[in-house]
């Protein structure tokens, strides 16, 4: 919009310029001719006239005057004056001089004017109309030629650098013209970049104020329901926990006292939907406080938080006999930003799942890698992996994967891990393991460059 604004007001500069310089050249081109064939015009009918007068006074200051011209007088001879000057070539316009006693004028070029300006004017005897001879003048227009380009290249330059200075103050013009636009632009990105706290300055003509208007409180309305929305979803998740809480001891302690098989096993399948949707409920209560964004980013220690999540681990992959290996950069210390508690429920997330798919004696591999800006901790286990359909599902809310052990999770755990990782600056993917069976996890988050 900006060009478009500006080659609109560079046009309407040029258009301006081409009316009032345009015809002021052409006036001053034709101001220079005519002063030019009047000022040649009377030197030659003053030459005429000493031609005609015939005295040898006359003849000498004749002469004296075509000296001045450099040979570009022409004469014709008369008994009177015989002046020792070139004669001109019979043409038309000297028979007509001649004959008629009618001056001509030729500027050689049908177009302004040629190299010579020729002007042919008739000698009269002194006192009467007899024509008694010619004065021609061959005028170079060299020097004319020079001022013309004078006129019109001073008026060219001149409009070229009114031209920039106008596409200068366009710029400035259109750019200040634009800035609310580029404002509420801006405002728009970081709405769809999930900032619902942005909002864009009133400024500029009235419809984009009033537009401006609109669109914050649009944006004051909509973050104020999905707060209230998060909100009552941490609200309700927190108060199940109780109860679920409750009601998983309720049922672990009938199970102790129930004797008959059939009951043991509803209670025992009972307790499990309990377990799940405690999982379930608490992946709501995460995923609510990850969207509130209530804590920043800050440096922290990548390593030692990977070492302490991989400890709390082990116990439950060595009872199913799964090795938890950590490899790659583990001699520095690199630090990463992100939000306190964030990386550790990233790592409890994707090693839940890792767990969860991987068959009695596997390994499940955990790398950390600084790659320049980033620091990359990759998961990667021995499961079946997924398929192109299911990875690009896996980060949607409530979808379940089934793993080896036929457990299903929340399908809560992966969009937890988007949202915490996006909240933090950094990206997660899914990929097949290379050269094998399995899934890889890659998080990606920001290298800190302060110590951890």
């Amino acid at each position: 919009m900006i060009r478009q604004l500006v080659r609109s007001y560079v046009l309407l500069v040029a258009v301006a310029i081409a009316l009032f310089t345009v015809p002021v050249a052409f006036t001053l081109t034709d101001q220079l001719r005519d002063d030019t064939r009047s000022a040649v015009t009377r030197e030659a009918d003053a030459m005429a006239l000493l031609l005609g007068d015939g005295r040898a006074a006359s003849c000498q200051a004749l002469e004296e005057m075509a000296r001045a011209y450099d040979d570009e007088i022409q004469v014709t001879r008369t008994a009177n004056c015989p002046a020792d000057l070139p004669r001109p070539t019979p043409d038309a316009a000297l028979a007509k001089a001649l004959k008629d006693g009618t001056p001509t004028t030729d500027w050689g070029s049908s177009f302004i004017w040629g190299p010579e300006l020729v002007i042919t004017v008739p000698a009269r005897a002194a006192g009467t109309d007899r024509v008694v001879g010619a004065v021609r003048i061959v005028y170079s227009t060299g020097e004319m030629t020079s001022r013309l380009w004078q006129i019109w290249g001073f008026r060219a330059v001149l409009a070229v650098l009114v031209l920039g200075v106008a596409a200068l103050l366009g710029v400035g013009v259109a750019r200040r013209l634009t800035r609310p636009l580029r404002q509420l632009n801006d405002m728009a990105s970081k709405f769809s970049d999930g900032d619902l706290t942005a909002r864009s300055p009133v400024t500029g003509p009235p419809e984009t104020q009033t537009l401006a208007r609109t669109l914050n409180q649009g944006a004051e309305r909509l973050d104020t329901l999905i707060a209230a929305q998060r909100i009552f979803v941490a609200d309700a998740s927190h108060q199940l926990r109780t109860p679920l809480t409750a009601l998983r001891l309720s049922l672990d302690n009938i199970a102790d006292g129930v004797d008959d098989e059939f009951v043991r096993e509803d209670v025992e399948q009972a307790t499990a939907e309990v377990v799940r949707m405690s999982r379930l409920v608490s992946g709501l209560l995460v995923l609510a406080r990850a969207e509130a964004r209530v804590t920043a980013a800050e440096p922290l220690p990548l390593l030692d938080i990977v070492r302490e999540r991989l400890a709390v681990w082990r116990p439950a992959a060595d009872e199913r006999g799964v090795t938890i290996a950590l490899r790659g950069s583990t001699d520095g210390r690199p630090s990463v930003l992100s939000s306190p508690g964030h990386l550790d429920q990233m790592l409890d997330n994707v090693l839940s799942n890792a767990l969860e798919v991987s068959p009695d004696g596997g390994t499940i591999t955990v790398r950390v890698e600084p790659r320049g800006e980033v620091v990359e901790v990759r998961v990667l286990d021995e499961g079946p992996g997924m398929s192109d359909a299911e990875k690009s599902r896996a980060f949607d809310r409530f979808w379940r994967g089934q793993g080896l052990t036929g457990k299903s999770g929340s399908g809560l755990g992966l969009a937890v891990v988007r949202q915490l990782v996006t909240d933090d600056g950094g990206t997660v993917a899914l990929t097949d393991v290379p050269g094998g069976d399995g899934l890889c996890v890659t998080i990606t988050l920001r290298a800190s460059h302060r110590g951890g």
